[in-house]
């Protein structure tokens, strides 16, 4: 009996493992895992096979439980068989179980998608909870029992792979196509004239284009002498007429006085107290910014003179009773007048010099302004009178050169061009005494030159101030003696030099503070001395309220000029009467201050 029953035993295995066998071959044609129990015959039990959902993000490598036993309990039969069926399971469950997780991880993720929702329902008919998006399949037969640890490996090394395959094979971002334009699709509409296309669709002819010629903004003007007409009068009327003549007899008075003793500073601030300024004595004269001012040294009338940037000369009578009526404005310059004097010798003559590169004299008794000196190269910055007769003149350049003019010989170019040692040159003033001494302010440097000894190949400075850190915007003798030497500095310091005895060496004698940055938009400052008390420098200032300044050569404060509601700009540019306690004062926008007793 115990051979027969084990006979049976090894057939019924056998048949077992056919129907199997048969089962997995049957599985191979299926193309995806089937969300349906799957009924398998073992041992006489049906198992059942669920797919529970499952969450890949909450996954842990202990999670999956042992399952129940494939054979039954009750059956001593199949517990005498265990140890040999333990084998055949496991490797039925893997040739199952296999390719249908290989073949679930192939499809996109769309499928396992669409079977989560058939899953979660019948998981909730037998009360299994799930928290996550992604399903994989897991087995629970309640009919198979004490499972090794064997089987829970494999299953949980499935559960892993499938859990790579998945992260593989995710789809790509879908990235935005842009639409093709299209080519040959109906543009928006533009005009047909703009188009140059006649309306029947014929095209026009080219219009022949033409060069566009560049106008300068400063043209030269023409050289030779030019005609007095003022510019904001008609020449022909009789009160300009008067004027010419007024301005040509007052001129016929001599100057003297000039060897009269200083004043006292006491005497001399009295006389300043007494200097005021009204409605009636501020006008503006010319178009643009006043860059040089100066006062006719006359005892009788008061006329102001003004050069401007835009090359304007304006002339104001004082003494007028209408001031339109007394205000007359030429154009001798193309360029800013940055240098203008009347003649020592004949105060009729109005002596002016621009960037322009020309000197002019403006003749008031024949109202013409002759043409002394023209040099179309080159760019002049300042100039003064060498001999008293004003007969000689000597030129500063910006380009640092200095030429000699002779009035007296014909022609408008100068007698000798001389190389200095300075690579520009703002200013030159000639020592009122030892008139073969003149001094001009470069970039850094102070040089005082002997025309004596000028080399046109290049000259040496006979004494060079070297005191300065910054830009020099000018430098000039005093005006009787020539004993001191005043130069303004962007450095913020007016610096006075004892010039009395010219040697190897000058020394500094007194640096005030003062505030010489004026900005791009105004006129730099320029100190110069009082004509009648030449210990004092006049200078404007930037404070508020807006005044104009005189300091002694020691470095005191002598005098504010204060003007009010009549003065509330900077003037930059000042000058003094040479006999007379009057001052002008010309500001950027064209206007003159005038203060007077």
């Amino acid at each position: 009996m115990g051979s027969r029953s084990a006979s049976e035993e090894k057939a019924g295995s056998r048949q077992r493992l056919q129907v199997k066998v048969n089962e997995y071959k049957e599985n191979q044609n299926i193309t995806c895992v089937s969300l349906r129990p799957v009924q398998t015959t073992v041992l006489g039990k049906t198992p059942k096979v669920y797919l529970v959902p499952f969450s890949l993000s909450n996954y842990k490598s202990d999670q999956f439980k042992h399952p129940k036993s494939l054979l039954n309990k009750n059956s001593n039969n199949e517990f005498v068989c265990k140890k040999c069926k333990k084998t055949e399971i496991r490797k039925t469950c893997r040739r199952i179980l296999t390719p249908k997780m290989e073949a679930t991880s192939s499809k996109t993720e769309s499928t396992l998608q669409k079977s989560s929702l058939d899953v979660c329902t019948e998981s909730n008919k037998r009360q299994h909870k799930s928290t996550s998006d992604t399903v994989i399949p897991s087995v629970d037969m309640e009919s198979i029992q004490n499972l090794d640890s064997d089987e829970d490996t494999t299953l949980g090394l499935s559960a892993a792979r499938l859990r790579e395959m998945i992260k593989k094979r995710q789809p790509p971002e879908s990235k935005r196509k842009m639409p093709k334009k299209r080519e040959n699709g109906t543009g928006c509409r533009r005009s047909m004239r703009l188009l140059k296309v006649d309306p029947s669709g014929v095209s026009l002819p080219a219009t022949p284009t033409q060069p566009t010629l560049i106008a300068d903004e400063n043209p030269l003007l023409l050289p030779g002498p030019l005609e007095m007409t003022p510019e904001n009068r008609d020449d022909d009327n009789d009160l300009f007429k008067g004027f010419l003549q007024t301005w040509a007899e007052v001129s016929k008075t001599s100057i003297k006085n000039t060897e009269k003793e200083l004043s006292s500073i006491k005497n001399y601030k009295a006389n300043l107290n007494g200097m005021v300024i009204n409605e009636d004595t501020v006008h503006k004269v010319t178009k643009g910014p006043i860059l040089s001012v100066a006062l006719h040294p006359s005892e009788i009338r008061t006329l102001v003179a003004a050069g401007a940037k835009s090359g304007q000369v304006g002339l104001w009578d004082l003494t007028h009773q209408s001031e339109e009526d007394g205000i007359y404005v030429f154009q001798p310059h193309s360029q800013p007048v940055s240098c203008l004097y009347f003649s020592p010798a004949n105060p009729a003559h109005i002596l002016s010099l621009s960037y322009d590169g020309t000197l002019r004299c403006g003749d008031f008794s024949r109202a013409i302004f002759e043409e002394v000196c023209r040099d179309e190269r080159s760019s002049f910055s300042s100039f003064d009178f060498l001999g008293e007769d004003a007969s000689t003149l000597i030129v500063g350049h910006w380009n640092g050169n200095i030429s000699l003019v002779d009035r007296r010989t014909p022609g408008t170019s100068y007698e000798m061009l001389i190389n200095s040692s300075l690579r520009k040159i703002r200013t030159v003033h000639v020592h009122p005494v030892h008139r073969q001494y003149f001094i001009t302010a470069g970039l850094r440097d102070t040089h005082i030159y002997d025309a004596r000894h000028l080399n046109p190949r290049g000259s040496q400075p006979l004494i060079s101030l070297t005191e300065h850190t910054k830009s020099i915007a000018s430098a000039y003798f005093s005006p009787l003696t020539g004993n001191r030497v005043v130069t303004t500095c962007a450095d913020c310091k007016l610096r006075i030099f004892d010039s009395s005895c010219i040697s190897s060496q000058i020394p500094l004698l007194t640096t005030i503070r003062h505030n010489t940055i004026t900005g791009r938009w105004l006129t730099r400052f320029q100190a110069v001395w009082d004509p009648k008390q030449e210990d004092c420098v006049i200078v404007g200032s930037m404070a508020h309220p807006r005044r104009v300044e005189i300091f002694h050569e020691t470095g005191k404060q002598v005098h504010s000029f204060f003007g009010g509601e009549c003065l509330v700009s900077v003037c930059s540019i000042n000058a003094m009467h040479p006999t007379r306690y009057i001052l002008a004062g010309g500001n950027s926008s064209g206007k003159i201050h005038v203060f007077m007793n």
